[in-house]
């Protein structure tokens, strides 16, 4: 993000910060006029989302494919399109349930008194969304937003821009602007919309860009939910069935290239399993991916900044010692220019590489080796947490033990990248990978104001607690204490 945004224009255009601020206080003052939308109006606009995305499928996967440079219209179907349909339904059905006041527990000395929980709307959301999977981590959110009664103004990525234009032409014919907005542009534009004074922000993106994003929202008190990332860990016990293990993995690590927060980062494979593994991977992706030049269903690095970025971790890594197995079926030819680069294994890595520091977010896997398990939990509590934790073993007792001696956002048992596709479950991060969670009921409460209700019936004992104190008032208390219990 940049740090400094213009005033003005000189030819008398407004001011990037006036172009995100106009939309925003159209949705305060609609807010102002109907701060609790009924159940009736929330369904109607996840309706009108639902349409938005089913009746304009091939469009948005056209607009993906093309801000990638080649993107599986596959991988675009079933990680963005079929997830959000799913999530919308999902949504839907839940909503009614999820609005309704829900009753607490009453001290016996307040009865016959009542308190419940009224979930209200926050207000105005703001969304600010990553190109990875521009749909998804888009209107995921604003699913969940427009559902707890929102307004929600939309930051897409510029790094996918005509996913974004899209987005904005259709949302602008779909929704009143008042209702959900979208906003295009480039990092300065991202900038001013974080400087907004929401009732909720949600930003999905890289670790770093987080802590901006955050700094500048706390300067309005701005409650956050952050979607981030790391380096997620896939343990493989020396017991577990090593050909499924490498087939999961490759699955998760090369699908949308890597490009994914929740991909295995890196393998954590016994030291007498390692060959074993390697050679299954190489296997499973000759056999999934045949091609890699020219096939529709391999995905492109999304720009020439992120394809450099990801070849600079190899070379760092090889220059290192580290040995690299670059994974090409017709040993094709990968021009730069075309953002492909091809599945590779790095062997041998030290921890201090720029490869084992960062998030890789690429078709790149490190595997690291262990000795015991001891060893391999320690590895990975050693780092900052994970989004997600990846553990590959059919022994129960040992599962409970990872799971119970790691800390991440998410986990899975012997498969990646699953749990994302569950709607009912949470969805988020912890520590580094991020702070807050959406997707279940989750999801609705993080855009929710949970406010607690207390409702005094006409006849009560309330009276009795009023000065004048005495005698009475001594006894009541006295009584009231005891009830307590020791």
């Amino acid at each position: 993000m940049t740090s400094v945004l213009a005033d003005s224009t000189h030819d008398g255009r407004p001011s990037i910060d006036d172009a995100v601020r106009a939309p925003f206080e159209r949705m305060r003052e609609g807010q102002r006029r109907n701060p609790a939308p009924s159940y009736a109006e929330r369904r109607e606009r996840l309706d009108t989302l639902l349409a938005l995305i089913q009746d304009h499928r091939p469009q948005l996967e056209q607009a993906v494919s093309a801000d990638f440079g080649g993107r599986s219209c596959h991988e675009t179907r079933l990680a963005e399109i079929y997830f959000l349909v799913s999530m919308v339904k999902y949504v839907r059905a839940h909503l009614r349930g999820w609005m309704k006041p829900r009753a607490r527990s009453m001290p016996l000395v307040l009865l016959p008194a009542r308190a419940k929980v009224l979930s209200q709307p926050l207000g105005v959301v703001g969304v600010i969304a990553p190109w990875n999977y521009p749909l998804q981590l888009a209107l995921g959110p604003v699913t969940y937003a427009l559902a707890a009664g929102n307004r929600v103004l939309l930051k897409p990525s510029e790094y996918a821009p005509q996913t974004a234009e899209l987005l904005r032409s259709l949302v602008s014919r779909s929704f009143d602007a008042s209702v959900l907005h979208v906003v295009t542009g480039d990092a300065s534009v991202g900038e001013a919309f974080s400087r907004l004074p929401f009732d909720h922000l949600l930003f999905t993106g890289s670790t770093q860009v987080g802590r901006t994003v955050l700094r500048v929202a706390a300067e309005n008190l701005v409650p956050v939910t952050l979607e981030l990332g790391g380096k997620s860990p896939a343990i493989v016990h020396d017991t577990f069935a090593i050909d499924r293990a490498a087939a999961r993995i490759a699955w998760g690590k090369w699908f949308n290239a890597g490009q994914t927060c929740i991909a295995p980062d890196y393998a954590l494979v016994h030291e007498s399993r390692r060959d074993a593994f390697v050679e299954h991977v190489v296997a499973h992706t000759r056999i999934t991916y045949p091609t890699i030049a020219d096939n529709p269903d391999y995905t492109s690095i999304i720009n020439p900044r992120h394809y450099a970025r990801l070849r600079g971790l190899i070379d760092d890594a090889v220059q290192g010692g580290a040995r690299s197995v670059e994974i090409k079926p017709q040993n094709e030819q990968l021009p730069a220019a075309s953002h492909r680069l091809a599945p590779t294994l790095l062997l041998d890595v030290k921890t201090d590489m720029s490869v084992m520091q960062q998030e890789i977010f690429g078709p790149v896997l490190p595997i690291v080796t262990y000795r015991t398990l001891d060893e391999a939990i320690a590895f990975v509590n050693e780092r900052p947490r994970p989004l997600a934790l990846y553990y590959f073993d059919e022994d129960t007792a040992r599962v409970r033990e990872v799971l119970a001696r790691t800390t991440s956002g998410g986990a899975v048992v012997n498969d990646v990248m699953m749990h994302f596709g569950v709607d009912d479950l949470p969805f988020g991060g912890v520590g580094a990978s991020g702070m807050g969670a959406y997707h279940g009921i989750e999801g609705f409460e993080t855009f929710s104001h949970k406010k607690g209700t207390f409702v005094q019936p006409r006849l009560n004992a309330a009276g009795l607690l009023m000065p004048p104190y005495g005698r009475r008032f001594e006894r009541l208390l006295s009584l009231m204490m005891g009830l307590l219990g020791r």
